[in-house]
């Protein structure tokens, strides 16, 4: 019999590795569950702020995504939660939309009143968490955990329960809380690793204990405080767990949790394990996360990072021309691909214009740069022969220093047939006194701030090129990026700023 190609598995959704040799013991689910907690474990990393619009927005892309239960948020916590889960309750999203409580009734009500359908409950069942927290006696832990399950049980809704600190439970309180929770109604276990403190090994042993006790679903919650969440959670799906809970981005509180994209991957990929979520829509959720909270991943993120298909050194490059599987586990045909990559953003390019644009991909990448999105668009825009005219073009500029005062530009911009002047605007330097300039004329126009500048020196010399590359941003959240390359820093940071002025305004 002739052996299927690495490629043929991947086009039929099956492992790219033979877990034959290492399986033993894995009682793996056919399909698992995915249930997002961004929009509540993720929105409690710190810095992170979104508003009640901001996340009714990213819960329907989360929908759209194909994850199976959202966790909106902590409906007690404040009138605003409760009003986001009663605005989401009439979209009719596919997702179960899901309320967090702590085993009480003002909490559980809360979640019950406002909207959600499915209530997720927890309770802490490890000894320091019973004894410093909750200042409860294992009995009435046990009592409380049934209570709140048949209370929420009673009022007709799906209930999830969550052992807070499982992994750091005595196993046996752990498997008799479990059963009667299951007893008790209880739709699905949850089984925490609460202070990421837990190892794949321990994870596995967990879930294959707790899986011979119930029949219920088990569902598992990693944190990353040693980087483990991800392969925590893989480890669980290995013993038995038919749901995950991620976050996009990997977010969430202290070193975050398991990241969605990476978790549904590596089923998919490596496990043959599927799910609903769509693969091809997780780098656009990715993107969309990371401009409403205004929090980037590391460009070497797996899965949705600007790394994570680049190549730098040249034999990797040539195995990955040869056969894109050579270096990528994951088929890069598909989002990640440059033709994918241009239909995200509405180019359908004819074979002639594919060969056009990576020919020119090719070339930056023999001259040592990264093709970013940005760039590969307004490459596309050429082979289209779509460049647009700019709308926003410098009719007069003029920058002064000296040895005392700060440097000062004056400008006036046309924008649409009509100038735009500001005069004598002030900056720590040349640069910064000439892109304020800028931003205060297009202020008239239009409200964008900028966002990041990004300077680097190509090559090394005292006449060297610079790449100046500008992110400006509107109030309401569009972005646009410019990019030029030059000798000149001033000039260059000015036509990188004006190309990105133009990105707006087109």
């Amino acid at each position: 019999m002739v052996e299927k190609s690495v490629e043929e598995i991947v086009k039929e959704g099956k492992a790219v590795v033979d877990l034959a040799p290492v399986g033993a013991g894995m009682k793996l689910p056919k399909k698992v569950r995915v249930f997002d907690t961004t929009l509540r474990d993720g929105e409690q990393t710190p810095g992170i702020t979104v508003t009640p619009a901001q996340k009714k927005e990213f819960a329907l892309a989360l929908d759209a995504l194909g994850v199976d239960v959202i966790e909106a948020g902590f409906p007690v916590s404040s009138e605003g939660e409760r009003q986001l889960f009663k605005d989401l309750a009439g979209v009719g999203m596919h997702a179960k939309l899901c309320g967090l409580a702590r085993c009480d009734r003002k909490d559980m009500d809360a979640a019950m009143d406002c909207g959600a359908n499915y209530i997720h409950i927890f309770l802490a069942t490890s000894p320091i968490h019973m004894a410093y927290k909750l200042k409860m006696t294992p009995d009435e832990v046990l009592e409380k955990a049934v209570e709140s399950v048949e209370y929420v049980k009673g009022r007709g809704f799906e209930c999830e329960f969550s052992p807070e600190d499982a992994s750091r439970s005595d196993l046996g309180f752990l498997k008799k809380v479990c059963r009667a929770v299951e007893k008790a109604g209880a739709d699905a276990i949850n089984l925490p690793d609460t202070v990421g403190a837990s190892v794949p090994r321990m994870m596995f042993r967990m879930v294959d204990e707790v899986k011979k006790e119930v029949r219920i679903p088990i569902s598992v919650h990693c944190h990353d405080d040693f980087g483990l969440a991800v392969a925590n959670t893989l480890a669980a799906v290995e013993a038995g767990a038919q749901q995950v809970q991620c976050t996009i981005n990997g977010v969430g509180e202290r070193a975050g949790n398991a990241s969605l994209e990476e978790t549904v991957m590596a089923l998919k990929v490596i496990y043959g394990v599927e799910s609903n979520v769509k693969s091809e829509k997780l780098y656009e959720t990715s993107q969309l996360w990371s401009r409403t909270a205004k929090f980037y991943p590391s460009p070497n993120k797996a899965i949705v990072g600007e790394n994570a298909f680049s190549h730098e050194a040249g034999v990797h490059v040539h195995g990955v021309l040869a056969n894109a599987l050579t270096y990528e586990p994951i088929d890069p045909k598909g989002k990640h691909a440059v033709k994918a990559r241009l239909e995200e953003t509405g180019f359908k390019p004819d074979d002639e214009q594919l060969e056009q644009i990576t020919a020119k991909v090719k070339h930056l990448g023999d001259l040592g740069k990264r093709v970013r999105d940005f760039e590969l668009r307004a490459i596309a825009e050429e082979a289209f022969g779509i460049r647009k005219k700019p709308k926003a073009v410098l009719e007069e500029f003029s920058v002064v220093t000296g040895l005392t005062g700060l440097p000062a530009a004056s400008l006036k911009m046309r924008v649409d047939g009509k100038t735009y002047s500001a005069a004598q605007i002030e900056g720590k330097g040349t640069v910064d006194a000439s892109l304020r300039a800028i931003q205060h004329a297009l202020k008239q126009v239009k409200t964008a701030s900028m966002k990041e500048y990004k300077l680097e020196a190509i090559t090394g010399a005292s006449d060297s090129l610079c790449e100046v590359t500008v992110v400006m941003e509107t109030d309401d959240g569009k972005e646009a990026i410019g990019k030029d390359v030059g000798i000149d820093i001033v000039m260059t940071s000015i036509n990188a700023m004006m190309d990105a002025v133009n990105g707006l305004l087109q």
